[in-house]
């Protein structure tokens, strides 16, 4: 038998390559759909499911695909469409404005150390140390608990420890910029400070950050669904954080209260991660990446 495994040639089957489109070929065109595309129905949510997505509108429990309900209620009867449209405002609203706060916290701070250096330098990095050693999320919290749970008091706690990362970019690149020549010319010239900094430091350093800032929206989205799993988002409005948090007593039994949201957050955040990637390639002259 053995000798006759050597001579028999068994047959191969010739299966046909599929031409599959690489998603990931070209992440700023896909993030870019794919963001457009949330940000479409959060601006249209009350076009397509106006009132309170938090009323109740039929019966409890009802699975996807109910009539009058695409994606069918929760517990209480509440449309599970209608709160994840209106959610994706929330969600939205928070990851910019907080990416913002820290945009504008890091970048004030980078241009600072990296442009007068010495004892600024010192200073502005040990505070920034100073806010990487510190849990981030534990952080979020405890300002959070605070200042009460509302939108105001997430943005504020999301934004105020997430920028020691633009502020170590900022600097980084502020401090390549200022030994250029025309920054050297601008000085000879007799330019005030500010002047230089607006015109020629802050405008050559601000690549990284857009990168970072998608990236920052990103993290903000899922720190604002942890905060709100945990019951320390704003009770006035719906989030996707609320509705898994919500979602997760009924998980053996209705586990689609739960997966929705969740598969929002996801598509939402992956969208941001695939621009930011784009971004990467797109502004990093040293990558042949399509974009």
């Amino acid at each position: 038998m053995n000798r006759l495994h050597g001579l028999v040639r068994f047959p191969t089957l010739a299966l046909p390559k599929l031409a599959l489109p690489k998603l990931t070929s070209r992440p700023l065109a896909v993030g870019g759909l794919i963001l457009l595309t949330v940000v479409a129905l959060a601006v249209l949510a009350q076009q397509l499911y106006p009132g309170d997505p938090l009323d109740i509108v039929g019966r409890p429990n009802l699975w996807p695909g109910a009539p009058g309900h695409f994606l069918g209620t929760d517990m209480m009867g509440r449309d599970m469409a209608a709160g994840v449209v209106h959610a994706a405002r929330v969600s939205l609203m928070v990851g910019l404005f907080a990416a913002l706060l820290s945009v504008f916290i890091g970048i004030v701070v980078g241009l600072c150390a990296g442009y007068f250096g010495g004892w600024v330098d010192d200073v502005a990095m040990r505070v920034t140390e100073m806010f990487q050693t510190l849990p981030s999320f534990l952080f979020a919290i405890v300002l959070v608990v605070i200042l009460t749970p509302s939108l105001g008091s997430i943005v504020f706690a999301i934004g105020v420890t997430s920028w020691p990362q633009i502020a170590r970019l900022v600097r980084a690149e502020a401090m390549r910029v200022r030994h250029a020549e025309y920054v050297k010319a601008a000085v000879t010239l007799g330019l005030g400070h500010g002047r230089i900094i607006a015109a020629h430091v802050l405008p050559n350093s601000i690549a990284p950050v857009v990168v970072a800032a998608s990236v920052l929206m990103a993290q903000a989205i899922l720190t604002e669904a942890s905060l709100s799993f945990l019951g320390l988002g704003d009770p006035n409005v719906i989030s996707w954080g609320s509705m898994v948090g919500v979602g997760r007593s009924t998980l053996r039994t209705a586990w689609y209260m739960t997966a929705l949201p969740g598969l929002a957050i996801f598509v939402t955040v992956i969208s941001f991660m695939l621009l930011g990637n784009g971004l990467n390639d797109k502004l990093n002259p040293r990558s042949a990446k399509p974009t």
